[in-house]
């Protein structure tokens, strides 16, 4: 999945976070090569901004985060929608979180092809972006969320979206396959049991 574009990075530095070895734990990094399109809720699960979600689910969440900024490629639209929406939740400039760090290195890297492909999102007189697919199943779907899904479509590769914590996007996943959009749920057991206390008894 993704790019096979070489990626480099800059090693340690303002963009290094412990990892699993520094931790005294053996369990490496997930396998993030390839291009990535990385939802905004990802960002704030590793940073400890949600309230709702356990320390396991952090975790998850900041070790993705940290296997993508060694090895893997993010997907950003040219208008800067997704990165505006980074930026207005989190505290880039002096954060500690892990979050924090990778928004700070992908803004450092926003303008290297290696590491970032930007794409223009067209949007039509109504301010519907053109490459959200037309589907009534897709009705109901987050207005604010549509950058993303926009985005994989626009994507030559049809990058994942990374998904945390959103339970709705569940309910979205297959119509979303139906048009070549694929979500990555990196805390199933979490989205899941979100999912569960939101549905009907």
């Amino acid at each position: 999945m993704g790019s096979s574009k070489d990626a480099h990075h800059h090693g340690p530095g303002r963009y290094s976070v412990p990892n699993a070895a520094e931790q005294g734990e053996s369990v490496p990094l997930p396998d993030a090569t390839g291009t990535w399109i990385v939802d905004t809720n990802v960002i704030l699960v590793a940073n400890g901004q949600h309230e709702d979600v356990d320390s396991a689910a952090q975790q998850i969440c900041s070790r993705w985060l940290q296997a993508l900024m060694q090895t893997g490629r993010v997907a950003l639209d040219a208008g800067h929608a997704v990165l505006g929406e980074y930026l207005h939740k989190t505290h880039a400039s002096d954060g500690q979180g892990v979050g924090d760090v990778f928004l700070r290195w992908l803004l450092h890297e926003q303008n290297n092809p290696a590491r970032v492909d930007l794409l223009e999102l067209p949007q039509d007189e109504s301010g519907r972006f053109t490459h959200f697919p037309v589907d009534e199943r897709l009705n109901a779907f987050d207005l604010s969320d549509r950058k993303f899904v926009a985005l994989a479509v626009a994507h030559p590769e049809h990058p994942a979206i990374w998904q945390a914590t959103d339970s709705k996007w569940l309910d979205w996943a297959a119509a979303l396959r139906d048009h070549g959009v694929k979500v990555q749920f990196l805390c199933p057991r979490t989205i899941a049991a979100f999912h569960d206390n939101k549905s009907p008894r």
